[in-house]
């Protein structure tokens, strides 16, 4: 029977004529030298040129990796070696090797050395850590020597193949070759080793287009392959697969089984001319260099023959024809394993296979093991490996009774019972694959079809083309892994009896109800296990995954691609193999799958029995699970982890709970989210607390306005001034009529002209102070001009229409502030109704209201600390000038009214030198009390020195301004002749001012008298 071999495109790229052809061993590149004189790297995974070094004008021969020196080496036709790194693309060094071209490179595995062969008839050697020296030149052939190779199972050979019809093997160190094998009739182009253990072997090809095969020991011919019908240019062992393969001018590849030279494939891609052949040790990748580009292609499948027994920890493999074992339980009992690490085990030759082993197994039972390959099966003992029983076959498959399997030979399906045919039949739509378990599943190019064991009947048939079937231990569950994804499925053999017994239940596909459908997983399984009701499997990722209920737990992340060979259940580990047979292991809690298990078949009673032996680091793994199938409160108990825990006490609304969990993690996220469910669950006072915790401050204003928490909101202000949240201090106070500390605010985070808008607007009284403020801050900044040209609405009422109203609105306002009952909002009007001016208007007519001037110019806050500034002011005076009559006010306005024009009230903001200031004395701070009424002392105090038809005594001025509680300092006051000036500073700025100033003796001997 043939070589079951696929073979797989991988790249495929067109060039020059391709002369040589090398794999990398650990970078999916592939190395390629030109006819053209250049040479590229491409990278077979993505199809794409990655790197082009520009050699020279002639064709290069020759290129190699050298991997442990990061670097590419060409030969070409000018006799030149270079060597390049193939990272940097830099030329590192170049050196002339022969006197001819030269034709191959050989790289020693070991040691510093390169072969070089050329068609002057010599093979030299170069160490690259001498600096290139020539350690030996090899003489001996006759014509050109066009290829070299190192034996891999003994370094310091190689052998060379040459136009002279010969292949010489050379020792090194020795100048004569040790022996040469003869037998070509026209000129050898190419040699290579057998790279086994097993056979001493090379292969040779030449002119005469025959493939022959050596027997390096005995120096005898074993086989010669005929095929080619032109020159055969390459030839490789296949290191890993029992497979000859060798390359033609007459643009072929042919593929012959090692073991018994029979031609398996041949292969022609229309390159025209096969030149180059490279492999690679642990890969079945190919490479191959043709005329007019280059291919790469995977023989066969990379998943090693192995296979283990769970029960008694015995691992078989199959190393070429060699079978091997490893038994876990060697393993000392103190020995810790940890995850991801090479298991240390000492393998067990147990013999030597008859057939190259594709695929291992072992029984269900674990006490037999079947080999299938060539075509053949041989069914062994698992102890002894005594062969138990053989024959045809190109797949065999399990049943889930030890004692029944299948074969499939060609389309005939073949099922055997205690090692005895029992029944043979032929699918109609024939058969592709088969597959074992609790059915036997046949693939064939019209789908999936499953059959029974015993009488073959027909159970279902599935359109789908699976790439590997698994059944759990129980029989119930399968997956069904295509290339794209896998398919949970539950079998139903109650259907089936069912359906037997009524065939009206049995359609063309089969009984329809045999399976349910319970999961599709867009993932590419490599290999997987069933243990309980969890599938673990290995992805195309490379990670280690277990489906259990519709979710899906990564294990682990592998480094490689790795193989899943069982799981020990008293060891809760998982083993698993590489193509290089290395076994690695990683914990997975047996209790944790039990579990797991359990819950999926709603027997909570086994669970609640098992979870006490689920460890503590697993319990929060295992709450996952149980929230994602719906058991939140489960969870709940079963979490460890306060995260976990909160989210789920979260979801059921268990407040309490989150409440000691909040407490304890003290994160602000936290107690936001207890607040948005304590909210919809009406508990305000946790929400209060949650999110006073949190400094929420703009939902703690919300919670407050809502439930006309005034004291709330008044903390809310204090909490959030002091935690530097102005915004919300501002909202909170502004919403409780605060508006001094609304100010105060804006002021200490110096917002002056927000503060001065601001004091317009609802503060017409502090207006004086905030813009000096405002002017000062402006100066600080070196931003004198735009100081100036600031206008104080106190000092140009001209600009600012209506400002008195303002004052007497302030007045009316805080006299009409007062709390209304929340029954009255039907009856009250909207703020945006109201008129507060013409209220003010409407209640000063009426008598409801009288305007207290003196509070036009008071401080910004009223609280006692102001008092301490007025220690030489008395309660008496200040309360006299603060009830002023309407005679007052008349003369007021008779005094204003006469002031001339050009007063500096009446000039540009640009030009304003402010006049009306009080000397800064103990008693100056009624200025900033009451500027109207200092306004008026200002009035009669220039009005009493510049006065030209009458002169008024010093006493008795002093007399008139002691009723305002002024203090007139000797200083301050000039002799009579010259007039006495209450004001120097302002005598300095504007020493002609006193000449603007024109009132009337009359009118001030009124304003006197009446006050």
């Amino acid at each position: 029977m043939p070589l079951r071999l696929d073979v797989k495109r991988k790249l495929s790229v067109r060039s020059d004529r391709v002369k040589c052809v090398d794999i990398h061993p650990n970078e999916p590149w592939i190395l390629v030298t030109l006819f053209n004189g250049h040479a590229h790297i491409y990278n077979y995974d993505t199809q794409q040129l990655i790197k082009t070094f520009e050699v020279c004008d002639v064709p290069v021969r020759a290129g190699k990796f050298v991997v442990r020196k990061n670097w590419a080496i060409t030969a070409s036709d000018d006799m030149f070696i270079r060597v390049y790194n193939y990272n940097t693309l830099e030329r590192l060094h170049q050196f002339e090797a022969h006197n001819d071209y030269i034709r191959s490179v050989a790289i020693h595995p070991t040691q510093s050395y390169i072969l070089t062969s050329s068609d002057d008839m010599t093979i030299k050697l170069w160490d690259w850590d001498a600096k290139w020296a020539l350690k030996q030149t090899f003489e001996g052939h006759i014509h050109y020597v066009m290829q070299i190779a190192f034996n891999p199972k003994d370094n310091n050979t190689f052998a060379s193949a040459s136009l002279d019809r010969t292949v010489k093997v050379w020792q090194l160190g020795s100048t004569a070759p040790n022996f040469t094998l003869e037998g070509h009739e026209k000129g050898v182009n190419c040699v290579d080793y057998y790279s086994g253990s097993d056979k001493p072997y090379l292969v040779s090809g030449g002119d005469d287009r025959l493939v022959k095969i050596w027997d390096y020991q005995n120096k005898t011919c074993v086989q010669t392959l005929e095929g080619h019908a032109q020159n055969v240019g390459c030839v490789a062992f296949h290191p890993e697969l029992p497979i000859i393969l060798s390359g033609s001018e007459d643009g072929t590849v042919k593929l012959w089984h090692s073991n018994t030279y029979r031609l398996e494939s041949t292969l022609n891609y229309g390159l025209e001319r096969c030149w180059a052949i490279s492999c690679l040790k642990g890969s079945n990748n190919v490479a191959l260099g043709y005329d007019e580009g280059s291919m790469m292609i995977k023989l066969g499948r990379e998943e090693p023959a192995m296979s283990m027994d769970a029960s008694t920890g015995k691992i078989v493999w199959a190393k070429h024809c060699e079978i091997q074992q490893v038994n876990l339980k060697q393993l000392s009992s103190d020995q810790q394993l940890k995850d991801g690490e090479k298991v240390p085990l000492t393998v067990k030759e147990l013999g030597s296979c008859e057939i190259y082993p594709q695929t291992l197994s072992h029984s269900p039972n674990g006490r037999f093991v079947v080999v299938c390959g060539d075509g053949e099966y041989i069914l062994y003992t698992a102890i002894t490996l005594r062969n138990k029983s053989y024959g045809n076959a190109m797949e065999f498959v399990w049943s889930q009774d030890s004692s029944e399997y299948a074969v499939r030979d060609g389309n005939m399906m073949k099922i055997f019972k205690n090692f005895k045919e029992k029944k043979t039949f032929k699918p109609e739509a024939g058969a592709e694959g088969i597959f074992g378990g609790s059915l036997l599943g046949v693939r064939s190019y019209s789908g999936l079809t499953f059959y029974d064991w015993e009488t073959t009947s027909l159970i279902r048939r599935i359109e789908i083309m699976p790439k590997s079937i698994n059944w759990s231990q129980n029989g119930e569950l399968v997956c069904i892994a295509t290339e794209e994804s896998y398919y949970v499925l539950r079998y139903r053999p109650e259907a089936v009896t069912n359906a037997i017994s009524n065939k009206d239940l049995i359609t063309e596909d089969g009984i329809e109800d045999a399976f349910d459908a319970l999961s599709e997983i867009p993932e590419t399984i490599k290999t997987g296990i069933w243990v309980g009701d969890c599938f673990i499997y290995t992805n195309s990722l490379n990670r280690i995954n277990y489906y259990v209920g519709g979710e899906i737990v990564t294990i682990s992340h592998l480094d490689r691609v790795m193989y899943l060979l069982g799981y020990v259940s008293n060891e809760n580990r998982l083993y698993l193999g590489d193509k290089e047979m290395s076994i690695v292991s990683f914990e997975l809690s047996l209790s944790v799958l039990e579990y797991q298990t359990a819950v999926m078949r709603k027997d909570f009673e086994t669970a609640d029995r098992v979870l006490p032996t689920v460890p503590k680091e697993q319990r929060t793994r295992v709450a996952h699970f149980l929230e994602k199938q719906g058991y939140r409160q489960q969870a709940l108990s079963v979490t460890l982890d306060h995260e976990h825990k909160f989210d789920l006490a979260l979801q059921l609304g268990n407040l309490q709970v989150c409440y000691e969990l909040a407490i304890e993690l003290e994160n602000e996220q936290k107690w936001l989210q207890l607040s948005d469910v304590a909210t919809k669950q009406g508990d305000f006072k946790l929400v209060q607390e949650c999110l006073t915790r949190a400094q929420s401050f703009g939902s703690l204003i919300l919670l407050a306005s809502a439930s006309s928490d005034k004291q709330l909101m008044a903390t809310i202000g204090d909490k959030s001034r002091k935690s530097g949240q102005f915004n919300i201090a501002f909202l909170s106070n502004f919403v409780l009529g605060k508006l001094d500390e609304c100010l105060n605010i804006l002021i200490e985070n110096q917002r002056l002209p927000e503060a001065a808008f601001f004091a317009r607007t609802y503060l017409p009284s502090q207006i004086n102070h905030v813009v000096g403020l405002w002017r000062e801050k402006l100066k600080q900044m070196n931003m004198e001009r735009a100081a100036q040209a600031l206008a104080n609405p106190t000092d140009y009422e001209n600009l600012f229409p209506g400002l008195i109203d303002t004052y007497k609105t302030e007045e009316f306002l805080k006299q009409q502030n007062k709390i209304q009952s929340a029954r009255t909002y039907q009856t009250i009007s909207p703020n945006w109704e109201k008129n507060p001016i013409e209220e003010m208007k409407e209640a000063e007519e009426n008598g409801q209201f009288s305007y207290i001037p003196v509070q036009l110019n008071r401080g910004i806050t009223d609280n006692d600390d102001d008092d301490d500034n007025f220690d030489d002011a008395t309660e008496t005076p200040i309360q006299s000038i603060a009830k002023p009559t309407t005679t007052d006010s008349s003369v007021l306005n008779k005094l204003v009214s006469t002031v001339n024009p050009d007063r500096s009230r009446s000039r540009s903001p640009m030009n304003h030198t402010n006049t009306s200031s009080i000397k800064p004395t103990q008693t100056t701070s009624i200025s900033r009390e009451a500027s109207t009424t200092s306004k008026a002392s200002s009035v009669i105090s220039t009005t009493a020195t510049a006065g030209s038809g009458r002169r008024t005594s010093m006493s008795d001025l002093e007399k008139e301004l002691q009723e305002f509680d002024i203090d007139i300092d000797t200083d301050d006051v000039s002799n009579t002749e010259n007039g006495p000036s209450v004001f120097k500073e302002t005598s300095k700025n504007s020493p002609n001012e006193n000449e603007d100033l024109q009132f009337d003796d009359d009118d001030v001997d009124e304003f006197l008298k009446e006050t």
